[in-house]
């Protein structure tokens, strides 16, 4: 059954199972009243105190959720966790590429790089796009020292 199939208290269920919500959830119905500035909540089920999100059917059977800012600040939080996280993973994945004497020098400079780059951002912009091999191989340019370069390896045949 695909979800266009599904009813909206059925969505919701499906949606709290994903997300991992156990137990009451709070679904609140909108219905429109005489005056159009005016609208009606309707608890349908749960409680006004539970946890949340809250789920809330519109007049037109639309889902959404409500969460406070708190909750909100939490979650982009995290996301900013994950996403700086995500960025220092593949860094260190582009470093080791490029067969570092060592990582920690190579990760120090790059860091330097990425400061710097950021102090230069216009426009108050605290969001930069640094391409990740483009950089690194700067800093091998730079910096030949602090990479292994293979040329210098000599093999004596057997």
């Amino acid at each position: 059954m695909s979800k266009k199939e599904l009813t909206v208290f059925e969505m919701i269920n499906v949606i709290s199972k994903d997300i991992g919500l156990n137990g009451d959830k709070t679904v609140i119905e909108i219905e429109k009243t005489d005056n159009p500035e005016v609208k009606k909540l309707n608890l349908k089920s749960g409680s006004w105190n539970a946890s949340e999100p809250w789920f809330i059917v519109d007049e037109n059977k639309k889902l959404h959720t409500m969460m406070s800012m708190s909750s909100i600040n939490k979650i982009i939080d995290k996301f900013r966790a994950t996403q700086e996280e995500n960025f220092n993973l593949k860094l260190e994945k582009t470093i080791w590429q490029n067969i570092p004497i060592d990582f920690k020098d190579v990760w120090a400079v790059a860091m330097d790089h990425i400061k710097h780059m950021a102090n230069h951002e216009q426009n108050g912009a605290k969001v930069i796009n640094v391409d990740l091999e483009e950089l690194v191989s700067k800093i091998k340019q730079e910096h030949p020292n602090l990479f292994l370069d293979l040329k210098d390896l000599h093999v004596v045949p057997r």
